[in-house]
């Protein structure tokens, strides 16, 4: 009998993403593996919700939030519902691409890995980050090394992979973007192995509904600091 193959749960919060709402559900459906999906809506205001209401059924969980909380929050919930060997991230905008999946898994099933990044700065088909967007990328990138003695290239990526028992045994504090910092924070804590793959990316900006702000580079920062001395 042949092993059976690994399951993918897939979570993607979601905010105001009723322009790409279809079009990333199709891409991640397309890619040739098992899964499961679970859109969380941190409490859209656009009309994503109602697209949502629909959507619910064929491999696809659908949560609300009654009222935004940030994409940890949002998370946090999917998270808590994953059902599948392996969970990644997948923003629900176009910046990071499905198709991606595969190879990012490749560590986990050859035994290299306990989580995998998908690393925007070790690749050649990084397009159209924003330059200070790159540059607060590589700095809090940089700290994250220093505190905790790694060697990553990419902290702030959003597809970070994990062994569903691994992410559902971190208990995550951050409500907002600073989800980031605070799962490496612990992962590096643990004494974790990360392997990075590259990744494509395709950034959009802010006329485009990129959220993240320089705000949240000084509270990922704080972050950094703080989950170095707490838990």
């Amino acid at each position: 009998m042949s092993p059976r193959s690994p399951k993918l749960t897939v979570v993607i919060p979601v905010y105001n993403e009723r322009s790409t709402l279809f079009e990333i559900l199709k891409r991640v459906e397309a890619v040739p593996i098992e899964k499961e999906i679970i859109l969380v809506d941190d409490s859209s205001t656009d009309g994503t919700r109602d697209l949502l209401r629909g959507l619910e059924g064929d491999g696809r969980k659908v949560l609300f939030h009654d009222r935004n909380q940030g994409k940890g929050a949002a998370l946090r919930t999917g998270f808590q519902h994953a059902m599948g060997d392996f969970v990644i991230v997948q923003d629900a905008d176009l910046e990071y691409d499905p198709a991606d999946y595969l190879k990012l898994m490749q560590p986990l099933l050859e035994g290299r890995a306990d989580v995998v990044y998908g690393s925007r700065f070790s690749a050649r088909k990084s397009e159209n980050m924003m330059s200070l967007h790159r540059l607060g990328n590589l700095f809090l990138t940089w700290l994250t090394n220093c505190i905790y003695r790694t060697a990553i290239s990419d902290m702030e990526t959003c597809y970070k992979l994990f062994k569903r028992e691994t992410i559902q045994s971190i208990q995550i504090r951050s409500d907002r973007f600073n989800f980031e910092p605070e799962i490496t924070a612990k992962i590096l804590k643990r004494g974790l192995r990360i392997v990075e793959v590259p990744i494509s990316y395709s950034g959009r900006s802010f006329s485009e509904g990129k959220k993240i702000t320089w705000k949240d580079g000084f509270s990922a920062l704080w972050t950094l600091v703080r989950f170095r001395f707490t838990d």
